[in-house]
């Protein structure tokens, strides 16, 4: 279909905006007949809520699935990470092979985590096998790191409770829902400093499973030395990465943000532990994050006009083990410096080129299949469709030691299936 794309927002960012005039595309108001929208969390709820009965037409696009909270609810996507085991441990994939103490050793990618208070006897009873562990709570449906504390006791967990106005872990309808998971308390450190990596994720379809990484993520640092001491559990500019929280702090450098782009750390680690070292944990991490996609593509609602960027958090400890901390369904678009808004503005170039092939008004044979060329910073992180007709998709049967259909091509000396390239 031939025109230029109309399109709406209530996010208003100017790396969103420059991209849509870029393009000669034409704003209209949500009311009017549009074509793309994208739109808050919050928006795409009410789009899609059963209330409105609201359905797409052929040439509409949005940049979030219907229910992305599968993946991006803290809660959700722990519970779908389980389910995801459990179907795999049925199936008698060697995927969920686990060690002598039940522990899964390939799938443990996620901090063992509770909901409260659903799960509060649970969490006590895990509490228990180890008092000197600290844990971190989380609001369930919040982000930038609010509401978020630490505890190492018990009490602390009462005491929450108490000033949140509820007087049983049995009563949950009026209380706000939270995940408690073990803390990753031995952080791998640069400069004394804890930081996380933030990757950015395109999923243009779900069945089957397409998907996309940014090539220039970025670690996010704290802005004072890190230490487990109990007597700096309070304190947040230790603890959490996130720049909402950070850019508060005394030390914070306004200059770069406390960033450092994944290039820079891929240096760092090949200069300090090894490049096959290196390489090995950038091909679990993009590993990592295919299962975790894989583990909500059976519930979520595949709407061919749909697609979505993620913010994927990710944690590497001491033994240079990455873990899955959560995913963002709205990754901030704010610049904080220079470097940061010419980054988010290739991000949305890029993201859009891809979402929206050849800038057209999109129609009903749209696949959001683009050539090679047009991916900008982007690579095929997976694509289920085309590894299933080469023979490649074998990464949920796999036993260990041989191709598993996913990207990078270094065996892992700790026997988990090898990693061949990814379609």
């Amino acid at each position: 279909m031939a025109g230029k794309v109309k399109w709406v927002t209530d996010i208003e960012k100017s790396v969103l905006i420059n991209n849509f005039e870029k393009r000669g595309w034409i704003q209209v108001a949500e009311n009017e007949d549009w074509n793309f929208y994208w739109m808050s969390v919050q928006t795409i709820r009410n789009v899609f809520s059963v209330e409105t009965g609201y359905r797409l037409s052929d040439d509409q696009i949005v940049n979030h699935f219907p229910n992305h909270y599968e993946l991006t609810r803290k809660d959700l996507m722990v519970k779908n990470i389980k389910r995801y085991r459990k179907e795999l441990e049925k199936e008698g994939s060697p995927l969920a092979e686990k060690d002598e103490n039940g522990k899964y050793i390939y799938l443990d990618f996620v901090p063992v985590t509770f909901m409260l208070p659903a799960d509060y006897n649970l969490f006590v009873e895990e509490f228990r096998k180890n008092p000197s562990s600290t844990w971190i709570m989380k609001p369930c449906g919040k982000a930038q790191g609010k509401g978020i504390f630490l505890i190492n006791k018990l009490s602390q967990i009462k005491k929450w409770s108490r000033d949140s106005k509820t007087s049983s872990f049995v009563s949950q309808s009026s209380k706000e829902a939270y995940v408690i998971s073990l803390y990753i308390n031995n952080p791998l450190l640069i400069g004394g400093k804890k930081f996380d990596l933030r990757l950015y994720v395109l999923v243009s379809t779900y069945r089957p499973l397409r998907c996309y990484m940014y090539k220039l993520g970025f670690c996010r640092f704290c802005t004072v030395k890190y230490t487990p001491s109990t007597s700096e559990l309070d304190n947040m500019f230790v603890h959490l990465t996130n720049v909402a929280i950070q850019k508060h702090g005394d030390d914070y450098n306004h200059i770069h943000g406390g960033k450092w782009t994944v290039s820079n750390l891929r240096l760092y680690l090949e200069s300090t532990r090894g490049k096959e070292v290196t390489n090995k944990l950038f091909d679990e991490i993009h590993w990592i994050i295919v299962q975790s996609l894989k583990a909500v593509a059976p519930v979520m609602n595949n709407d061919k006009h749909c697609f979505e960027c993620y913010g994927y958090d990710i944690i590497i400890d001491d033994k240079l083990k990455p873990w899955l901390i959560e995913v963002n369904a709205s990754p901030s678009l704010t610049s904080s410096t220079a470097n940061d808004r010419i980054l988010k503005y290739n991000l949305i170039n890029d993201t859009l080129n891809i979402a929206v092939p050849n800038g057209e008004i999109p129609d009903c044979k749209w696949n959001k299949s683009p050539p090679k060329e047009v991916l900008g910073n982007y690579e095929v992180l997976y694509d289920e469709e085309m590894a299933q007709s080469d023979g490649t998709e074998r990464d949920l049967r796999a036993r260990p030691g041989q191709p598993t259909g996913v990207k990078g091509s270094r065996a892992r000396e700790s026997g988990k299936p090898v990693l061949t390239t990814w379609k």
